[in-house]
């Protein structure tokens, strides 16, 4: 996440004009990231407006405008962290319309061709895949979301969480490995009760 240093000044002077740049441009992305990790729009809304506010105060004790995006990203993670703390919906189900495949939350995409059986099959599948994304500990959890949700590299992960690149690559695979025998109990309790 490049951030032009113009912009970085523009927002240390307080320009109304670079706030408003700088929420067209990364608004979008935080949300999007608290929406994986809160799980819930509205938690999501709360980290955006967190992120936002705490990026504001702190945008001029920035020393390095080449480290933004790790920066940004950090800040971020810090508000889902307190959110997900005291989160009202964190041991709730999340809705099936936030589990489409683009991860917008913003409604199902209705599979037309599919048979019902199939549909009904694959929401399941999305739910348990989320439930257990949900149910990883934290440490997993954020590295899960930041590699493979928001497609960070692994240098600036482990940046962002403070790591080694080795230590995230141990708990990516970690996380990874705990999803799929989550994944693989499921379908195959699935496939013996058929």
């Amino acid at each position: 996440m490049q951030v032009s240093p113009d912009l970085i000044v523009r927002l240390k002077k307080g320009e109304e004009n670079a706030y408003e740049e700088f929420l067209e441009r990364f608004g979008p992305r935080i949300l999007k990231f608290g929406f994986h990790m809160c799980g819930h729009r509205e938690d999501a809304e709360e980290v955006l407006q967190d992120t936002l506010l705490k990026t504001w105060e702190s945008v001029d004790k920035l020393k390095e405008p080449k480290a933004f995006g790790s920066w940004l990203y950090r800040v971020a993670h810090t508000a889902c962290l307190m959110k997900r703390r005291r989160s009202k919906f964190l041991k709730k189900e999340i809705p099936m319309e936030n589990l489409n495949p683009d991860h917008s939350g913003t409604g199902t995409k209705l599979p037309w061709g599919k048979l019902p059986e199939e549909v009904v099959l694959n929401a399941e599948l999305r739910k348990k895949l989320a439930d257990a994304i949900d149910a990883l500990p934290e440490n997993y959890h954020s590295v899960l979301v930041l590699r493979d949700m928001e497609g960070l590299d692994t240098a600036e992960a482990a940046k962002v969480l403070g790591l080694s690149k080795d230590v995230l690559k141990m708990r990516l695979s970690r996380a990874r490995a705990m999803i799929r025998r989550e994944l693989e109990g499921y379908l195959l309790k699935d496939r013996q009760a058929s």
